[in-house]
């Protein structure tokens, strides 16, 4: 279970990456649209686990590679913005959240 600060820098992080997505859709995500769903950080805050839903790309998998390409600019943009918050930024895990496509599936099982 996580603490109540694990929680609000989860928050705090999850926002801040939404913000950079959107701004650097381009350079970052290939003109792609990225939202963060989910932001689970270490006990420690040495690592987040960051969630992505993407949209608008023919290869899901394309993306995240290229995410994963240039996440020390991504890291350097988020800790440009929580740089008062936070002492040290923790390291980014990128993820494609799939729940949205499990959820379709089930519904489509479900109609059938």
């Amino acid at each position: 279970m996580a603490s109540i600060r694990q929680e609000r820098i989860a928050e705090l992080i999850q926002q801040e990456l939404s913000i950079i997505f959107q701004r650097n859709a381009r350079e970052f995500c290939n003109g792609a649209m990225v939202s963060v769903t989910k932001v689970r950080i270490a006990p420690d805050l040495s690592v987040a686990r960051v969630y992505l839903s993407i949209f608008g790309a023919k290869d899901k998998d394309e993306v995240l590679k290229h995410i994963n390409t240039v996440k020390p600019k991504v890291k350097h943009a988020l800790s440009q913005v929580i740089r008062h918050q936070l002492r040290k930024t923790p390291d980014l895990n990128f993820y494609i959240d799939d729940s949205l496509d499990y959820a379709m599936e089930i519904e489509e099982l479900l109609k059938k």
